[in-house]
């Protein structure tokens, strides 16, 4: 898994002192018991579209979007978009605190988005059935890299394997998916409406809505940046050879043009440990590579962390629910901060830090 620093960036942890100045761990601990200060929450509907028959409709399509702001918010909001359910977002698997509530802490809007045709956005414009995969959880533990084979998990996995209720819960902790390129165009369609009303924001993805969010910034200038936890999907341009994967993860492929959008944008990408253990998602971090330096090589600003590089062992394949979700967080602070993307704005118009 290693490889030059020229092919790809490595991250180093940030330096005590801004990581105190962001919210540290040290700092998340002492104010967890405490209250977090909302001005606004609330919810709406983005995107979608219209079946007709003769005066007769649907409305079908959309996303659903959960928001909380904080007091003396940041200016960029958090859009925070998940692969298996919005629960991961919400809490850890052993019940403490999730990104939502530690990056409310720490000052940001927090949207919690479900795309179309999925969680609370589920009416859809098309047909589907669903039937019931009995296998999924064992599976689930193995692509999530708990283990090699359910139930031997991984040495030092930072997921809480004495607690079995934790374990009820990641195994529920599942929407139906529709991972295809045209599910994941659609998903995009109706996220960009979502963030063009919300405005600057930051997505923040799992797994394959890493994917969705790349295709999004092709469609809204107010993506301002993109921090995907394990995405095995990517966007190539038609004036290169991208590399082949499982088609439900694409790539898709764009206009070189269309591809330099992405060239305007940080963007990180993530990886849990384990990683070499993992046939498939070895192969996806290594496509990672490949579209990482491709966009660095138009004028872009893409980077690959592997949170094993910084010190933080044991992650899966969701590390901000993991139990060291705090540490984790403290990473994306640092890559926001890096960006110039944590400002807060006060009530005059004019940002502080």
């Amino acid at each position: 898994m290693k490889r030059g620093i020229g092919r790809c960036a490595f991250l180093c942890l940030a330096s005590a002192g801004m990581l105190l100045a962001l919210g540290s761990s040290a700092a998340d601990a002492a104010q967890t018991a405490a209250p977090i200060p909302i001005v606004k929450q609330g919810a709406f509907e983005a995107g979608g579209a219209v079946l007709r028959e003769g005066d007769r409709t649907l409305s079908c399509d959309h996303g659903y979007v959960e928001y909380q702001i904080p007091a003396q918010a940041r200016g960029v909001a958090l859009f925070m978009w998940h692969s298996s359910s919005t629960k991961v977002w919400q809490n850890r698997w052993d019940g403490g605190e999730g990104y939502q509530s530690i990056f409310l802490r720490r000052g940001f809007p927090v949207y919690l988005w479900d795309g179309p045709r999925v969680g609370r956005g589920n009416w859809g414009c098309a047909a589907y059935t669903y039937k019931p995969a009995v296998g999924q959880d064992q599976q689930n533990f193995v692509a999530w890299r708990l283990g090699a084979k359910y139930p031997d998990w991984f040495p030092g996995v930072q997921f809480p394997t004495k607690d079995p209720e934790a374990w009820n819960q990641a195994t529920r902790a599942r929407y139906d998916e529709f991972d295809t390129v045209e599910n994941a165009q659609l998903e995009a369609d109706a996220a960009a409406v979502a963030i063009d009303r919300i405005g600057p924001s930051v997505l923040v993805t799992n797994s394959a809505g890493g994917l969705r969010a790349l295709l999004t910034a092709l469609k809204s200038d107010n993506v301002k940046a993109i921090v995907a936890y394990e995405d095995p999907g990517y966007v190539f341009p038609t004036d290169f050879d991208a590399p082949k994967g499982p088609e439900r993860f694409g790539p898709v492929i764009v206009s070189p043009e269309e591809f330099r959008k992405l060239t305007r944008i940080p963007i990180q990408f993530v990886f849990g440990d384990n990683i070499d253990k993992s046939p498939a998602w070895s192969a996806y971090a290594e496509t990672c590579r490949k579209f990482v330096d491709l966009v660095n090589a138009r004028g872009g600003k893409a980077e690959i962390l592997f949170l094993p590089s910084v010190g933080l062992k044991g992650n899966t394949h969701i590390p901000f629910a993991d139990l060291n979700n705090v540490a984790v967080a403290d990473q994306l602070s640092a890559f926001l901060h890096r960006n110039k993307l944590d400002p807060r704005v006060e009530t005059k118009g004019k940002a502080k830090r």
